[in-house]
């Protein structure tokens, strides 16, 4: 995992006691947070300028289909009134990007959901909250949930927090993750190292998969 902090603040963490490995578990999913135009097209409210996580979450998707482990896709539909959004809609004025019937919402090229698999529709930043997500991933057996997508400042960090406190091992793939700045990208997969969830290469997940054939 790449970062912008210091090898003394990484040490420090790790010698307090910060930043246990999780591990794969038996039966992992791979969670796709929020991939759409709203986030990859110039002019958008949200645009966050990271093509490179857009190709990665392809390729991470791509392998997760041959491998055939269960794939959930996220996105974003809100009531143009906001009142399924509530205090967030109020915080964030962008989010009406996220209205019935505007093409930022759809998902981006290449990362299109297939028939078969799961799509998840929320309001909030965490692809638990509100949602049957949990109830999903328990009834497929699944015990990790890797994620990629958008924001990681955002909903992702959300989701992997909710995905540990609902008992699944959270496994952020640093370089499938993207934000608006590289300050809270660096940020927040190095709190979520620390505290949450583990944070890899994209690499290592693929090796994985091939392992288990």
């Amino acid at each position: 995992m790449s970062s912008s902090h210091g090898p003394e603040l990484h040490a420090d963490y790790r010698q307090a006691g910060f930043s246990q490995r999780l591990g794969f578990g038996a039966s992992p999913a791979l969670l796709m947070i929020d991939l759409s135009r709203a986030y990859f097209e110039p002019g958008s409210p949200l645009y966050a300028d990271t093509e490179p996580t857009r190709v990665t979450a392809i390729r991470v998707l791509e392998a997760a289909r041959a491998a055939r482990i269960p794939v959930v896709h996220t996105r974003v539909e809100i009531d143009p009134s906001g009142v399924d959004a509530g205090v967030f809609w109020r915080k964030v004025g962008a989010l009406k990007v996220f209205c019935p019937g505007s093409p930022l919402a759809e998902f981006v090229d290449g990362l299109e959901p297939r028939a078969g698999e799961i799509v998840v529709t929320k309001q909030y930043a965490s692809a638990f909250f509100g949602t049957s997500l949990a109830a999903t991933l328990t009834f497929l057996r699944v015990d990790t949930v890797v994620i990629a997508g958008v924001s990681t400042s955002g909903c992702v960090r959300a989701s992997a927090v909710d995905a540990m406190q609902h008992g699944f091992v959270p496994v952020v793939l640093a370089d499938a993750v993207g934000d608006r700045a590289p300050g809270p990208h660096h940020a927040n997969l190095f709190d979520l190292q620390a505290k949450y969830a583990d944070v890899i290469e994209s690499a290592e997940f693929l090796e994985h998969l091939a392992r288990r054939g």
